[in-house]
Order: structure tokens, then sequence, then C-alpha cells
């Protein structure tokens, strides 16, 4: 017997208003000349979201209000999951899904949050929550929500790959629901990295070369696991760790680099869990999400984990 499919019945995403470029993160940062020039002409990253002033749940909360807003029967909200990369984001006291759960009005569900898979908990989140799902009212849904501050230069900056920036998203999980299906999902963890940003130089160089090839392997097997071929997928919805990383893995997919979204790196950088959130609310927002149509999200998380979802675009209901 199949088990019920995971079923994503909205998406919304969220950022602050202050557009800084890279340029601008060389001081605070410590950056180079040459490393500025290295983020921006071989990574792509032009400008990036950043607010200081901006408290975390006021930068978590509003893409999942206007999600809220929306239901009918906001009590068939269950699980508020809170999805993130950072494992501290607040002192040792204070419940951040919580206290996003009690601000959106749904105190009556209950609220956790998800760090083990780094910048891959937002995707993980989901199976988590369909999870929880199955076997319960088909009425019930929960509340994947994503978002976090770049509080630090520690969290900031991965060196020579990424520089953070902020965005937050929410995305509404049912089973068997009436939005997009979502025909598998993969997940890799390649535990030899566990430590991945203090690892010796031999040992990240050793990474670098796995990291594409294993990237592509996930989501060969998620599309197959969908039934699927690379052709049968319009586009890939990926996390914006960097052109680079994806070049290379669009080639080890033998894809042409036009059919992996990258327009949002040179936009808002890395953003933690949210990327894929983001660049779908992108995505639908300028028109090019095609009803019926497949379409893979893909994430890597720092440790490390590979995530690859297929799903099928229903446009609203």
């Amino acid at each position: 017997m199949t088990r019920p499919l995971l079923t994503l019945e909205r998406i919304e995403s969220a950022m602050p208003d202050r557009t800084v470029a890279v340029e601008a993160m060389a001081r605070p940062l410590g950056l180079s000349r040459a490393k500025v020039a290295l983020f921006r002409r071989v990574h792509g990253l032009h400008t990036l979201r950043l607010d200081e002033e901006l408290s975390l749940l006021d930068l978590v909360v509003p893409a999942a209000r206007e999600i809220v807003a929306g239901l009918a029967e906001p009590d068939r909200v269950r699980y508020v999951i809170h999805a993130r990369a950072i494992h501290q984001v607040a002192p040792p006291a204070t419940d951040v899904a919580r206290q996003v759960r009690d601000l959106l009005g749904l105190a009556h569900a209950e609220a956790f949050s998800m760090t083990q898979q780094n910048c891959a908990t937002g995707l993980g989140a989901l199976e988590v929550a369909a999870a929880l799902l199955r076997g319960g009212d088909p009425r019930d849904r929960a509340l994947v929500v994503t978002g976090e501050k770049s509080f630090s230069p520690l969290v900031r900056l991965v060196p020579n790959t990424a520089i953070m920036g902020e965005a937050a998203a929410a995305c509404l999980v049912a089973v068997e629901g009436s939005g997009h299906p979502v025909l598998s999902h993969v997940t890799r963890t390649l535990g030899d990295f566990a430590d991945l940003l203090s690892l010796p130089a031999e040992e990240l160089a050793r990474f670098g070369k796995a990291y594409a090839p294993t990237l592509a392997e996930v989501v060969r097997q998620a599309v197959a696991e969908a039934g699927l071929t690379l052709p049968d997928i319009d586009l890939i919805i990926p996390h914006n760790v960097n052109l680079m990383a994806w070049r290379q893995t669009s080639a080890e997919l033998d894809v042409p680099a036009e059919r992996v979204f990258l327009d949002n790196v040179a936009r808002y950088s890395h953003c933690f869990a949210s990327d894929v959130f983001v660049n779908y609310t992108t995505l639908r927002e300028e028109g090019r999400l095609t009803e019926g149509r497949h379409y893979v999200m893909a994430s890597v998380g720092a440790g490390a984990t590979f995530n690859a979802a297929v799903l099928t675009y229903r446009g609203p209901r």
C-alpha cells in the first residue's frame, strides 16, 4: 500500500527591506579585495538583504502570518515547526518556536524547532511534518517556518563559499491535500564531514570533490523515485550557496545551467534554510511555474546533508 502523499498547500516568504552590496561586507567580515572579487565574480553574489535592527521574530512571523490569515480553519494547524540552520538563535530559556506559534494565534498547536540538517533543514522539516500528520485527520495541517538572523561574523561568513543573507519563509503542509504533491523526497548525509566548518584543509578538499557528484546523485534518485526522468523536470529550485557549486552540479547532471534557477544568488545570496522557499515564491510571482509540471527543490546543509524533493505544481485553488 502506498503511503499518503505529502502536499504543500501554500508557500510564502519575506525578507528585510534593506539591501547591502557585497563590497559593504568587506570590513565587518575582514574580507580582502581579492575575497570580495571571489564572491562577486566567481560565486555570483552582488547584494543581500540584511537588517540588524530587525528582530528574529519580526523577520520570521510575517510570511507565516500571511498563510494563517488565509486559513478557513486555523485550529486545524496541529504543528508549528521552526526549521533553522543555526543551532542557537536565542538565549537558552527562550523557545522561539512557541513564541512564533503564540504570535500567530495558534496556541493550541504543538511547537518545536529543528536544526539537525543545518541549511537543508527547511526541506527536511517537510517530511517530519508529513510523518506527524499521516494517520490523523486529513483536515489537519502543519506549518513549517524558516528564518534566522546572521547575527555574528561567525555565522555570516562561510569562508570562500557564501556570505549569509536574511530571509524567512513559511510552508503549509498537508497529507493528500489539494496543494502541490511531493512525489519523492531523498536525503543523504555524508557523516565524514560532520564537523565541516572546522575540518583540516585536506578534508575540505575531499568534501569539495564529493559535493557536486553527491548532490547530482541525490537529485537523480529523487527524480527516479518520482517515476520521472530529468527531461521531465522544468526547473531545479535550489539553495543559493553560490553559482560555482550549482554550475558544477548541473554539469554532473548534464542539465543546461538555465534549468537551475540561480537569479536569486545575485539578489539575496544564501539565506540559511529559507532559500528554496524564497526561490519558489520568486518563480511563482514571475509567472514561471506551470500547472502540472514538475520541479525539484534541492538544498545542502553543512554536516553534510543533501536533500532533494520532486513536486508537481498546482496553481491556486
